[in-house]
């Protein structure tokens, strides 16, 4: 597919003169042949809004110093007073998350910190099949038969007005932590915690689930004169949620998230070891490797069993049953990526065999059997290829059906939905992921509004991937010091992204080659014939531009620079992102 390069958002010149000569006054003794790396981390902090030394030493202070008082959250002393209301009483305490990788993190993170103030504690993770996203009535018939009088409700909740008015009937009481965006009317709730709803002050709007638990257990501790309890050794499962959920990483996520990340990097706990498998002893665990290796299997265990086993494992302390449940949920994994693949290749045949689908601005495909563990994986797989909103629907039960929607760059999903009500029973989510369900005699029409809604909102005539890079270079610039400044910038993600750079001109040095099966991916080694520097890099699943390549036909790039490590080695090498050949047009 087709990718169109842009510049990110650009400086005056001015401004780069000055925060170069800055930073290099700042490092006394610079040497000379370091001072290009200079101008590159004066280029990529420009793109991040800094502009002054004082600025990027601010931005590097991710420091427990820097988290907000948790007290500034609307609701939290209601939230607080009541927890200690019941750890006083002796009354029990329901813990409830959804079953993906931040509710479950959420979960124990809760559980984990609550253990220090009582001992009456259960929790809950809803099956995705037989309740579906969020509070069940299921899940309150549990709360009440083992005789629980308060819910903690993580990463849902927001919208569950008539679960929060049945379970108050029950005698039960909740207190909600959601980051969602809030309906018109809130539940009724003893506290309801969430940055986005109307009157909160509180000064970061974008936590994950297990973020706003985290200050929920700030607060706690705060208050608490009973016990005293090291909050970091939870920011483990703040960063996991963090990294999976794709929520912004910027401002207090960002603190979290190195924070958490310290903590994984030097005293994890043995089932985050499990999920993350070995490492290189030089090599530090980044915020991809969470996305890439810990979110998938977490998240396997609610797609196929159920996500109560994701708790079950992030709680053990035994290694034998880490072991046991880190097997079980590696198996769930496997299995989740058959029927991915599986699907995926069943939704991209209906495409192909079907114009009036296809030639659509937005997909929305269903089919009674597909697996509604795997179908927001699915939805993402198709947009890989077609680059369009897509949702991807399967029966619940009944004459219900329910899927998920991801979106495409800059196409907010949630409102677009919003327009679409009359078409659904509900809906929630962010701005590029959502969840839904509607009567299979809505279909239709749902699908039809659905692509009238995604017309009248595309900003050009047919929806463009894009990769935005940070600046062109000279491959000669890259070295293990240009590496260096780059890491002060982590941790990576929405709204802070891994720097992408782009280079011209490259040809290979003979020794590429597709790798992987069916050749699918390149194994490169460039070369700039100006300066002779050779680099080499991974292409996945540009296999099939190998033959013009190795013939010596001279390509652009856009990449990331990472770092090879091979048994004690650290290598610069390329992670190469788009690649066009130097004579096709590079917009």
């Amino acid at each position: 597919m087709n990718k169109i390069w842009t510049l990110a958002p650009n400086y005056s010149e001015n401004q780069l003169d000055t925060l170069y000569n800055e930073l290099t006054k700042f490092s006394k003794g610079t040497q000379k042949a370091i001072q290009p790396a200079y101008l590159i981390l004066a280029k990529l902090l420009l793109q991040r809004g800094i502009t002054t030394v004082k600025e990027a030493v601010a931005f590097n202070e991710l420091t427990k110093e820097k988290l907000h008082d948790p007290f500034l959250m609307r609701n939290m002393d209601a939230a607080v007073n009541r927890i200690m209301q019941a750890v006083n009483a002796s009354e029990k305490i329901m813990v409830y998350g959804d079953y993906d990788v931040d509710g479950t993190t959420s979960v124990a993170l809760m559980v984990s910190y609550l253990k220090s103030l009582t001992s009456n504690l259960t929790y809950y993770i809803p099956d995705r099949y037989t309740e579906g996203y969020g509070i069940s009535f299921q899940g309150i018939d549990t709360a009440k038969t083992e005789e629980a009088k308060l819910i903690i409700a993580l990463d849902c909740g927001i919208k569950a007005i008539d679960k929060v008015d049945y379970a108050t009937k029950l005698g039960i009481d909740f207190i909600i932590c959601d980051h969602h965006t809030p309906g018109d009317q809130l539940p009724k709730a003893v506290a309801v915690l969430d940055p986005k709803q109307k009157d909160c002050n509180y000064p970061y709007k974008e936590l994950s689930g297990c973020g706003i638990g985290f200050k929920l257990c700030q607060a706690l501790e705060q208050k608490s004169t009973s016990t005293s309890f090291d909050l970091e050794q939870l920011l483990d499962l703040v960063a996991i949620s963090t990294a999976c959920d794709i929520v912004p990483v910027t401002g207090e996520n960002r603190v979290l998230a190195s924070m958490g990340l310290k903590r994984i990097n030097n005293t994890p706990r043995p089932s985050v070891t499990a999920l993350l498998g070995e490492k290189e002893p030089q090599k530090q665990y980044h915020i991809s490797d969470l996305v890439f290796q810990a979110g998938p299997k977490i998240n396997a265990a609610g797609r196929i069993a159920s996500g109560k086993k994701s708790v079950d494992l992030l709680l053990a302390t035994k290694s034998d049953k880490i072991k046991d449940f880190a097997t079980e949920i590696n198996n769930n994994n496997t299995e989740r990526k058959e029927e991915d693949k599986r699907i995926t290749e069943e939704a991209i045949s209906m495409l192909e065999s079907d114009s009036s689908l296809k030639e659509k601005n937005s997909t929305v495909l269903y089919q009674e059997n597909w697996h509604k563990g795997v179908v927001g994986i699915v939805a993402s797989r198709v947009i890989e290829k077609y680059y369009k909103p897509t949702i991807i629907l399967t029966k619940s039960k009944d004459d219900i059906i329910g899927g998920s929607v991801r979106s495409v760059s800059g196409f907010d999903v949630y409102q677009a939905l919003e327009q679409c009500t009359e078409e659904m029973l509900q809906f929630g989510g962010h701005k590029y992921a959502a969840g839904l369900t509607l009567k299979l005699s809505q279909l239709d029409a749902f699908r039809q509004k659905f692509e009238q809604v995604v017309t009248s909102q595309m900003s050009v005539p047919k929806f463009t991937p894009t990769i935005k890079y940070d600046a062109e270079i000279e491959i000669s610039a890259i070295t293990m010091q240009l590496k260096s400044f780059i890491n002060k910038l982590e941790p990576f993600g929405p709204q802070n992204m891994t720097p992408t750079f782009v280079s011209r001109n490259l040809v290979t040095t003979g020794n590429s080659r597709a790798v992987g099966m069916d050749g699918l991916h390149l194994k490169l080694e460039l070369t700039d014939p100006n300066s002779g520097v050779v680099i080499p890099g991974i292409a996945f699943n540009f296999g099939h531009f190998s033959e013009r390549i190795i013939a010596g036909e001279p390509i652009d790039i856009a990449y990331s620079i990472d770092i090879n490590y091979w048994k004690g080695n650290e290598t610069i090498q390329l992670m190469v992102k788009d690649i066009k050949f130097t004579d096709t047009p590079t917009q």
